[in-house]
């Protein structure tokens, strides 16, 4: 329970919190989107395209939710979604980009497993043409299912006290109305449950699945396998594909909890939820926190996981800069490699490699400064 100063503090914290995640979230989704699609991150062609695709999707989720609705709720005593037609606008949106956001994580854990367990699945899925249209389909799909929701609000006028004066201003609140409810219940399953439990299912049978194929190898056959380039790329998505799940279901599923006890216990017109001395406002509030902080956290998730995403990610902010040679630039290296007698009246014909660096200068183009890069040319001496 909170009161007085408590309350007061949290909603300021809110109040600071919501912003933080915009002004973070947003560049940092763009950002990932970039390194993903244009830089060698070491990942597999689909997972290319599903995490691209997860970053563009939650960046819109970041804009409807989180900057449209909750900071301006919290900064602006009358923001513009509240007059038609953008009350049902908005619920469109936001319920779209989070419908989007969630089954592309699920079909992306469902689309592994089936690599991992057949051949013909894996030549299948592999194709990026196919992965490209099971995206576009995810976020059409979505939207369409999002439709019934932009007539679950109405703009009803309610009064409130502003400065000591009672003024009545237009809200977007939910209808009254039993079907409703029921389309809520079925948007929080179809957004929250349903991906929940798919993710937990299918991570859970990708796990049996190695442990399983990893006994039946040896460990100097392990060792082979793990040193080829697609086992290693495979490997690495799983890892990425693990985070991203591992992070979906603990950031979204106190929500999705927190939000059933609302609808079911509390689900009365004279309950107030911005009261914040009953202790389920406040953990509503803190769960909708952490779950709109799921939207935010890919670009430190693949910086943890994945070593070749750091790798371009230093390489680009340094501009490809490296290390001067300690070597001068006119030294030559002289090495006698071999010497082959032919018989007793031949002389000896012995090869020299002569190592000649060159230095060239050029400016990069993102910091200005100027760098160097080594060009060898080696020569073959009698």
């Amino acid at each position: 329970m909170m009161e007085g100063d408590s309350v007061t503090v949290f909603v300021t914290v809110q109040k600071i919190y919501y912003p933080l995640l915009c002004i973070m979230g947003i560049p940092a989704n763009l950002f990932t989107f970039y390194m993903i699609c244009f830089r060698k991150c070491g990942m597999s062609n689909t997972a290319i395209i599903y995490l691209s695709s997860l970053a563009i999707v939650d960046t819109f989720y970041i804009v409807w939710v989180i900057l449209i609705d909750l900071t301006l709720t919290f900064w602006i005593q009358q923001p513009f979604w509240h007059s038609h037609p953008w009350c049902g606008i908005l619920g469109f949106l936001q319920y779209g980009s989070l419908y989007s956001s969630s089954w592309i994580v699920v079909v992306f854990t469902i689309e592994r497993y089936l690599v991992l367990r057949s051949a013909a699945a894996k030549q299948h899925f592999s194709q990026a043409g196919v992965t490209k249209l099971t995206c576009m389909a995810i976020v059409l799909v979505s939207h369409l299912v999002s439709v019934p929701l932009g007539w679950i609000n109405v703009v009803i006028p309610v009064n409130f006290t502003v400065h000591g004066e009672n003024v009545t201003l237009p809200r977007c609140r939910y209808r009254e109305q039993h079907y409703t409810t029921a389309i809520v219940w079925i948007t929080t399953f179809l957004s929250g449950g349903i991906p929940i439990m798919l993710v937990i299912i299918f991570n859970y049978l990708i796990g049996c699945h190695l442990c399983r194929a990893s006994n039946l190898f040896t460990k100097e056959e392990r060792r082979f396998m793990q040193g080829r380039s697609t086992r290693s790329m495979l490997r690495r998505t799983i890892l990425l594909l693990g985070t991203v799940s591992l992070a979906f279901v603990v950031l979204s599923l106190p929500r999705f909890v927190t939000y059933c006890i609302l609808r079911t216990v509390y689900n009365d017109d004279s309950f107030n939820r911005n009261d914040y001395s009953i202790l389920i406002n406040v953990a509503g509030d803190v769960a909708n926190m952490l779950q709109n902080l799921n939207s935010t956290t890919n670009f430190l998730l693949y910086c943890m996981v994945s070593r070749c995403f750091r790798r371009e990610l230093v390489h680009l902010l340094t501009c490809g800069a490296k290390a001067l040679d300690l070597v001068s630039v006119f030294t030559h290296t002289t090495m006698n490699v071999f010497s082959v007698v032919t018989h007793k009246h031949s002389p000896p014909v012995t090869v020299m490699l002569t190592n000649l660096k060159q230095t060239e200068t050029k400016e990069c183009p993102t910091t200005g400064r100027e760098q160097t890069s080594d060009r060898s040319r080696t020569s073959v001496q009698d």
